[in-house]
């Protein structure tokens, strides 16, 4: 990978990209009151089914289907993708955080490349372009490839779950780079999972019973941080 590929990863990789994701924990925060998650211990146990349970089944096919189809101005197949993604999205406030999130990642994109041919299909799929296909447009429209696009949003999502447990568990910094350190060489395998699931849509999974069931509770909790 080239210096400025690497630098255009990292770029969209950002916590400081202008999407929100600092305002979700996506059920972190309801699994720390019911008391799922009390520790550093639990807290890597949650992140680790996260990441083996949802991003390698399900996030990461999508993103990579997503990628091809928006190179090739596939129109019905961004469509499938968005309806899979949105279609699994089991809260309401789940589904809110990935058509707010896929719309401020739109927004931010419309003013760097305004004139990227893809940008027209956008509005072609109803209700909206949700966060998956979102970031696979974006990292095509920084001419990252496919590959580059999954190991950003990988992270990307890693090191956002990583800061709601810092703030919601609560846990120490040193913690946190603990959990960093135990779960960034899990990513590798992750995105190997999703290469070999992506061309068959039929085989992504998303069955997560007790993050469903949480995030729902989520929604009337009594004190909150986070939007998720």
């Amino acid at each position: 990978m080239d210096a400025d590929a690497t630098l255009r990863m990292l770029w969209l990789a950002s916590p400081t990209l202008p999407v929100g994701g600092f305002s979700y924990s996506e059920g972190l925060e309801a699994a720390v009151d019911a008391g799922c998650v009390r520790d550093e211990a639990q807290a890597l146990d949650w992140l680790r089914g996260q990441l083996q349970l949802t991003l390698a089944r399900s996030e990461l096919p999508a993103l990579l289907r997503a990628h091809a189809a928006w190179r090739a101005l596939d129109v019905d197949g961004l469509r499938q993708v968005n309806d899979w993604v949105l279609a699994t999205r089991e809260s309401a406030e789940l589904r809110q955080q990935s058509l707010q999130m896929g719309r401020s990642l739109l927004a931010w994109l419309h003013g760097l490349q305004p004139r990227h041919p893809a940008l027209p299909l956008a509005a072609q799929l109803p209700p909206a372009v949700c966060w998956t296909p979102a970031f696979a447009l974006a990292a095509h429209a920084l001419e990252l490839d496919a590959a580059q696009a999954a190991q950003a949003l990988a992270f990307s999502w890693l090191d956002n779950q990583v800061q709601a447990a810092l703030r919601c568990v609560p846990l120490g910094q040193s913690a946190g780079q603990r959990l960093l350190a135990a779960l960034t060489p899990e990513l590798p395998a992750a995105l190997r999972q999703a290469q070999v699931l992506a061309g068959d849509i039929d085989r992504w999974q998303s069955y997560s019973p007790r993050l469903a069931i949480l995030s729902s509770r989520h929604e009337t909790q009594y004190s909150r941080l986070f939007r998720s």
